[in-house]
């Protein structure tokens, strides 16, 4: 399967915007008084998996959006055997 340009540009923005907001996120429920009670609290623990998860799906996704922007980049490609057979 090819990606458009488009649909490849708006996954690798998906990618850099969960690196912008996530971090920050994290960054506000770190300085909420909620978080840390003699350590942390699952009401931080719970943000804490909520963001590492979070980074990790925009990471894969902006991933695949580099691989689609390049693969858009280089053309089409008939490495099918029976397409190069019939083409």
């Amino acid at each position: 399967m090819l990606l458009s340009r488009r649909i490849s540009a708006f996954l690798i923005l998906f990618g850099v915007w969960s690196w912008i907001i996530w971090p920050t996120f994290l960054h506000n429920i770190w300085r909420d008084p909620r978080s840390w009670q003699d350590g942390p609290t699952g009401f931080f623990a719970v943000h804490a998996a909520l963001t590492a998860a979070s980074l990790v799906l925009g990471s894969l996704i902006g991933w695949l959006g580099v691989r689609g922007w390049l693969a858009a980049s280089a053309g089409p490609k008939r490495t099918d055997r029976a397409l190069s057979s019939h083409g």
